[in-house]
């Protein structure tokens, strides 16, 4: 079935029957999809706190269990704030306040490189440790991403690696592999 409205210029435009008008609905307000996003994240993250156990690792009110709690029903109040204000009438900004020009390609080669550099640090954090691999993952991520200094690079990955080590190893508690460095750190 078929229906014609009259457009801007008079002419007869044919649209679809309830089967259109619903794809145009939902096309003004694309950012329900964000919200079922949202909506199902809040779900997943609730439900993975509420099977988590934590008979173990339990030592006060604040167990392991809060910041997912607290994260989820964020994400769920989000995405129902959202999907009230998109209802309301509400949209999204375009993309003029982007600091990106949408009429060149994609820029592949950095992609791949700083995805070569991610998995190859998640290879070898097992036998060279953190420290090494992290190293390796700060320098690579600053060479895929156009750094050049190749004096200076290094050393500043090394320290990084190293601070961020330490400050999760020693401080936070969290420990990371050590590697063959695990006698000297």
């Amino acid at each position: 079935m078929t229906t014609e409205s009259t457009g801007p210029a008079g002419s007869a435009e044919p649209t679809g029957a309830s089967g259109n008008t619903a794809r145009a609905w939902l096309r003004e307000r694309s950012e329900l999809g964000v919200c079922l996003i949202l909506f199902a994240l809040g779900v997943l993250v609730l439900t993975d706190a509420l099977t988590m156990d934590v008979d173990i690792a339990q030592r006060g009110p604040i167990g392991p269990r809060t910041v997912p709690f607290v994260v989820g029903a964020g994400l769920l109040l989000v995405g129902a704030l959202l999907a009230v204000d998109v209802l309301r009438g509400g949209r999204g900004e375009a993309e003029g306040g982007e600091d990106v020009d949408l009429d060149e390609p994609a820029d592949w080669r950095t992609v791949l490189l700083l995805t070569g550099v991610f998995l190859g640090a998640a290879v070898l954090i097992g036998p060279l440790g953190f420290p090494i691999a992290g190293a390796l993952l700060f320098w690579g991520g600053a060479y895929a991403l156009g750094s050049r200094h190749y004096d200076r690079d290094p050393l500043i990955a090394a320290g990084l690696s190293l601070f961020t080590y330490f400050v999760f190893d020693n401080l936070l508690g969290v420990p990371l592999p050590g590697g063959p460095l695990m006698g000297v750190l």
